[in-house]
């Protein structure tokens, strides 16, 4: 047991000794997505969820498709009167249950065609492509 101590006792010293002096950032890199409006690279733009909306299909997500640059947060707004969800198909993002004038953001870091549904009413469908 003694010999493990020593060993990263030893490792930590020299990890210590090897970052003082070094051009490592000071600075915590940025934290992960999802990331409210404007503290993104990117610029921001929303979406949508119009009156009526749980049986409105592709048109539920109001602009759908919409198609936004790497960075961009987009916003979910809830204008209906009854709650619903911005739930990716491939577990990217899960607003929860946004009720009637609550919004939910998310910042598309990477390139690509996501699919979401609303997991109250899953016949709410769209689209976000990223580029």
């Amino acid at each position: 047991m003694l010999r493990v101590r020593v060993g990263f006792v030893a490792v930590v010293s020299m990890f210590v000794v090897g970052c003082s002096g070094s051009s490592y950032p000071s600075s915590p890199t940025p934290g992960p997505t999802p990331a409210p409006p404007g503290t993104g690279s990117g610029s921001s733009t929303s979406i949508s969820i119009p009156s009526g909306a749980a049986t409105l299909g592709s048109n539920a997500f109001n602009p759908n498709p919409l198609t936004v640059s790497t960075g961009t947060t987009v916003a979910w707004m809830n204008t209906d009167s009854i709650a619903h969800t911005s739930t990716s198909d491939a577990s990217g993002w899960n607003s929860g249950t946004l009720a009637p004038g609550q919004q939910f953001t998310f910042t598309f870091a990477a390139a690509g065609t996501f699919h979401y549904h609303c997991a109250i009413h899953p016949g709410m469908i769209g689209t976000v492509v990223v580029h």
